[in-house]
């Protein structure tokens, strides 16, 4: 079994709310996770101080290992000339040298692509050939029945009413390309409210083959909750055996001030 906390959109600065965080401290703790998942936006304007302050967040996580990939709030907006010659200097110092990444952990292979683009958009993102390329020989020598894991910050299906902005340029494209490496599971963020889905809702696919799972998580701790979730705090927790994956979604309770599991759904694993 593999437990992973899925968050989003940390977005540490104005919009940051301290109370929910400690409560997703708490919250992630008591779930004893395997692999903590970070899906893009850790801040609100790339400043120092905002990288400063969620460097030191995330120290406080459980003591397991962690994949987080820049988001498009994680490189600077009106810092003009920063944006274009160096928008992932904070980045680098306070997170990790590296913008894609892959993690091996327990029969699980978690492959991080940042899908960012400063050079070329604003709040939509990006994902290129090369990191197509990078990401299909990180699942290339993945043993038989391990759990592939895509991350990206940005979506792949769209929002009503275009809530979190439109979906990548070429999401189809792209997801017949991580449908031939095998990926089972999608993790994201970026549109602020918890959306789960198949693959084979968007591309088609072989008759029986629903594709793999899509799982978009809402804003762990800011106020920019959108859709059904205005207002709201959610993050996922998803439990992982041979056969299903288990995807249970937590919300801030401000009576309680804590957070509450919401709701469970099960999916079929596609290889076993």
């Amino acid at each position: 079994m593999l437990t992973l906390v899925h968050a989003s959109d940390l977005q540490m600065g104005r919009p940051f709310r301290p109370e929910v965080g400690e409560a997703f401290l708490a919250a992630a703790a008591a779930a004893s996770p395997d692999l903590v998942v970070v899906s893009g936006d850790l801040t609100q304007r790339a400043k120092t101080r905002e990288y400063r302050a969620v460097r030191e967040f995330l120290d406080r996580l459980p003591p397991c290992p962690r994949v987080v990939t820049p988001g498009n709030h994680d490189v600077p907006l009106y810092r003009f000339w920063e944006r274009i010659a160096a928008p992932y200097r904070n980045w680098r110092r306070w997170m990790a040298p590296e913008l894609d990444t892959v993690l091996e952990r327990d029969g699980a292979v978690v492959v991080a692509l940042n899908s960012s683009a400063p050079r070329r958009a604003i709040i939509n993102g990006r994902l290129d050939r090369r990191q197509l390329i990078w990401a299909a020989r990180a699942f290339a020598d993945v043993e038989q029945g391990a759990l592939r894991i895509l991350v990206t910050h940005h979506h792949f299906a769209p929002t009503p009413h275009d809530e979190g902005g439109r979906p990548l340029p070429g999401a189809a494209r792209l997801l017949r390309a991580f449908e031939d490496m095998g990926v089972e599971l999608i993790l994201g963020g970026h549109i602020h409210q918890t959306r789960i889905g198949r693959a084979g809702d968007l591309i088609d696919l072989p008759a029986g083959d629903p594709g793999a799972l899509i799982v978009r998580a809402g804003t762990a701790t800011s106020s920019r909750g959108r859709g059904r979730e205005r207002g709201s705090n959610t993050f996922n927790i998803l439990s992982v055996d041979e056969r299903r994956i288990d995807v249970e979604t937590w919300a801030f309770d401000r009576d309680a001030r804590a957070f509450r599991p919401r709701s469970r759904e099960s999916f079929g694993r596609r290889m076993t």
